[in-house]
Formats: C-alpha cells, sequence, structure tokens
C-alpha cells in the first residue's frame, strides 16, 4: 500500500481550493499552480520508480480491502500519463500568464485549472468503475467553465452544445455502471475482470461493453466527434491547448483501461468495431483538416485523426500495437499542446485565423516558425521526432492482427496530416513577409518559455526514445496480462 497514490488527486485539489480563498492575489494563483503542477509530476516521477522496483501500486482508502472500499491503482500505464499531463499543464499555466487575461485570472481561472487537472489524475488512478465517473464529472464541470470563462458569444454558444453532449454520455455511463453491478454485483475493476472471467462473457455483458464503447467514444472524440472541433476553437489558447492534450485522452485511457482489463473476451466484436470506428474516425478526421483554411479548424481536425490512430493499435489487440499506442499517446499529449500553444500565438500577432491574411511571419519571428516546422515534422510521424516510433509501431501492430486496412488508412491519413500542418507553415510563415512587427496585435513576450519546453520535449521524445520504451515496455505488458492488475488490487481475493 502506498500513501503516495493520493498525492496527484489532493495536490491539485487542495491548492485550487486554498486559492479560491484569495480571489484578489493573481501572482499567488499563477505561482502556486506552477508548483502544484511540479510537485504532481515529481510524485508521478517517484511513483514510476516505485512500479519500476516493486510492481503496480495501490492504495485502499479508509483500510477497505478491496472490493468492497474505494481502490486506488497506478500502474506504468497511468503514472506515464500523469507525468506527461503534469508537464503539458505546467506549459498551459505559464503560457496563461501573459495571455488569458486579468477578468479570467480574477474569475478563477486557476483554480478550474487546477480542478480539471484533479479530474484527470483521478480518473487515471481510480480503480473503481463509479469513481471513474465522479472523476470525469469533476474534470467536466471545471472544462464546462473553464470553456465559457470570459463569456464571449462564441464560447456561450460552443458551451450549450458540449455541456449537451457530456451530460448525454454522462447518463450513458450511469446506465452502463447499472447494468454491469446488476450483472456482477462489483463495480472495482479487477473484480469486474475476474468475474466476468469466471462467468464468460455472454450476450448480454458484450451488449453493455458496446454501450461503453458509445460513452468513452463520445468522450473520446472517436467517430462520434461532431461537438469537439467547434468547441476546442472558441475558448482562449491556453484553455483550448489544455483541452486538446488532455481530455480526449481521458476518454481514450477508459477505453484502454475497459477493453483490456474487462471487456477482451470478444475481441472479433469489440475490438473490430473499435477499429472500425478507429479508421473511419482518422479519415473524416484527415478530410476536414485538410477541407479547412482556418488555423483553428485545421488543429482540431488533427485533434480528431489521432485519436483513431492511437484507438488503432487498442483494436490490434498485440503487444505491438499497445507499445506504439502508448508510445503515440504520450507523444500526442505534447504535440498537441504544442500545435495548439503556437497556433494561438500565430493568431495573436496577426489578429486572424485564416491562412489567406498572413504570410511570411518567419522573417519577423524565425523562432515561432521553425518551433512549428518540429511540430509539423513530429506530428505528422517523420523520423527522428516523437511521433515517429508510435507510427510505426502501430502501423505492425495493426499488421500482425491481420489489420491491413487499418494499418493502411493510418498511413494514408498521415499524409493528409502532413499536408495539412504544412498548408499553415507555408502560408502563415513562407512567402512575402505582410504584416510588420509595428502592426502586429499581440506580442511573443512571456509566452515562448512554455512553447520552447515542449519543443524540447518532443524532440527528446524522439531521439530519446531508448531512454522511455522501457517504461512503455512495461506499461503494455500490464494492460496484455490483466492478472498483474488483479493480483496487485485484490490480493488474496484475486480468486474471490
Amino acid at each position: 500500500m502506498n500513501n503516495a497514490l493520493i498525492l496527484p488527486i489532493i495536490i491539485p485539489l487542495i491548492t485550487g481550493a486554498i486559492l479560491v480563498a484569495f480571489r484578489k492575489n493573481i501572482q499567488f494563483h499563477r505561482w502556486a499552480s506552477a508548483i502544484a503542477l511540479i510537485a504532481t509530476g515529481l510524485v508521478s516521477m517517484f511513483l514510476m520508480n516505485q512500479i519500476t522496483l516493486h510492481g503496480i501500486q495501490t492504495l485502499q482508502l479508509g483500510g477497505w480491502e478491496a472490493p468492497f472500499g474505494i481502490s486506488l491503482v497506478a500502474d506504468m500505464f497511468s503514472s506515464l500519463l500523469i507525468l506527461t499531463s503534469s508537464i503539458v499543464a505546467f506549459a498551459c499555466v505559464v503560457y496563461a500568464f501573459r495571455s488569458i487575461g486579468k477578468d479570467r485570472e480574477k474569475n478563477y481561472f486557476y483554480p478550474l485549472f487546477l480542478f480539471l487537472i484533479t479530474g484527470v489524475n483521478g480518473s487515471f488512478l481510480t480503480g473503481d468503475l463509479f469513481n471513474l465517473f465522479v472523476c470525469f464529472e469533476v474534470m467536466l464541470i471545471s472544462s464546462y467553465v473553464l470553456l465559457s470563462l470570459g463569456g464571449t458569444k462564441i464560447q456561450l454558444s460552443e458551451s450549450i452544445k458540449y455541456i449537451l453532449i457530456n451530460v448525454l454520455s454522462s447518463s450513458l455511463f450511469l446506465v452502463g455502471i447499472a447494468y454491469l453491478y446488476a450483472i456482477t454485483g462489483t463495480l472495482n475493476m479487477a473484480h469486474l475482470s475476474v468475474r466476468i472471467a469466471e462467468s464468460g462473457q455472454d450476450g448480454l455483458t458484450t451488449t453493455v461493453s458496446l454501450l461503453f464503447i458509445v460513452v468513452f467514444g463520445l468522450k473520446a472524440a472517436l467517430f462520434l466527434f461532431y461537438w469537439l472541433p467547434s468547441s476546442y476553437s472558441a475558448p482562449p489558447t491556453a484553455i483550448s491547448a489544455i483541452f486538446a492534450a488532455l481530455l480526449t485522452k481521458v476518454g481514450i485511457y477508459a477505453l484502454f483501461r475497459m477493453f483490456t482489463l474487462i471487456f477482451y473476451h470478444e475481441p472479433q466484436i469489440t475490438h473490430l468495431l473499435l477499429g472500425i470506428m478507429g479508421a473511419g474516425t482518422m479519415l473524416l478526421g484527415a478530410f476536414g483538416a485538410v477541407a479547412f483554411s482556418d488555423i483553428k479548424k485545421i488543429l482540431t481536425y488533427n485533434v480528431i485523426v489521432s485519436v483513431g490512430l492511437i484507438i488503432a493499435g487498442l483494436a490490434s489487440a498485440s503487444f505491438m500495437g499497445m507499445t506504439g499506442s502508448i508510445n503515440y499517446l504520450i507523444h500526442d499529449i505534447v504535440i498537441k499542446a504544442l500545435l495548439f500553444l503556437i497556433g494561438g500565438t500565430i493568431i495573436s500577432l496577426t489578429g486572424t485565423s485564416r491562412l489567406d491574411e498572413v504570410s511570411g511571419l518567419i522573417r519577423t519571428h524565425p523562432y515561432l516558425g521553425w518551433m512549428f516546422f518540429v511540430a509539423v515534422l513530429s506530428v505528422s510521424g517523420i523520423p527522428p521526432l516523437s511521433g515517429f516510433i508510435g507510427k510505426v509501431l502501430i502501423t505492425r501492430g495493426t499488421f500482425e492482427a491481420s489489420y491491413f486496412w487499418l494499418g493502411g488508412i493510418g498511413l494514408i491519413t498521415s499524409l493528409l496530416v502532413l499536408y495539412s500542418v504544412m498548408k499553415i507553415f507555408m502560408n502563415v510563415f513562407w512567402g512575402e513577409t505582410n504584416l510588420s512587427v509595428e502592426m502586429e496585435k499581440g506580442t511573443t513576450n512571456g509566452v515562448m518559455f512554455p512553447i520552447v519546453l515542449l519543443t524540447a520535449l518532443t524532440v527528446a521524445l524522439g531521439l530519446g526514445v531508448e531512454g522511455i520504451q522501457p517504461y512503455v515496455n512495461l506499461a503494455a505488458e500490464s494492460l496484455m496480462n490483466p492478472r498483474f492488475y488483479i493480483e496487485a488490487v485484490l490480493g488474496s481475493n484475486a480468486a474471490f
């Protein structure tokens, strides 16, 4: 039992609660938020070390043994995601220092940001299905307020759609939980795995699993993504970046957890459906990215493409595909935040998101231009940057599973992704300069550090892939062998 498991949840939660009481002290809000996120990242590194040395870490809250109490579980998969999320959240909150605006800061931007991270980390760590729902709601309620914070017309308009779709998916989530409890008599994930393995995944259980595909598919923007492009384009850059980096990833995490630990007995139904939805997501997302000439739309549709690619590795149900998805998931959290921060900076400088209204920006902002070029290569999977190894392994995994069509669609959409983001680079940064420094609407002062940090990280993840690969392999092994998770949580009750 490791008490440190509660820290990634309570550090941002308590910090956010304290900040609410100091509404007018904006400097305190800024630095307390940054320090809380750094502390959360350090705790996740400690947990990764403990998992490497001693295996999956657990904490039974209140001393109640599983499956009767609330379990927190940290395997290498969840710990890697918490570390990556903490780094990206730190970058986004630092970017917000100079970009979010005083009005939003005074209206609890930083506490809401920390509450959102609380929900994200809780989702990664909970070992109980109902508490997964609770953590989702903490994250979503915070995101509702962040999306509408500022009260602009487009924010309020998109908030309505975003809230309605998430209320619907949360309602279906509760229905799925109720059916699963009626079938198995438990909501502890490890115990669910044991019960379903003992009784067999019959037709009713498989139907419930399909309901969870719909629930988490809505939250992850897997095929059912029509709400995402406009919603993620509406709020300020720092909020859009954290949404693009993390919110869909929590839905993806839930799909991985459910369909490697609980519903893995009928892959010819569940995993094939995930593969089909992943292929459709990649194709439709890529078509959207290519079709638009608006920076925000192009970047948001690229969020959708990556969701389909990551799910392709899960659908393959192979070790190779799983390692590829974990690699690409870590890469995608970083690169989507980077692209949105650079895209938001471009819009701040030029006052427009239209590609045909600006050019030649690289002459006045060369560092920004070349960092965007690095991000373009990385998101497209060009070696040796961070997107390459994940795409290669996912493709190999789909081929090993004889899903040649799925791997082929992944390769085709990679070319479309390259075209869509290169279109931004060629139109915005190349060509004749039509915007002098004096004509610029904004500034890069104070916002370059987080962009440099994330650019360095995506390069490091590519060049230093051998350093992170043992952790990724360990994460994939725990996903491919549910027994490790079950024994860590239930211990002597594993055959309960």
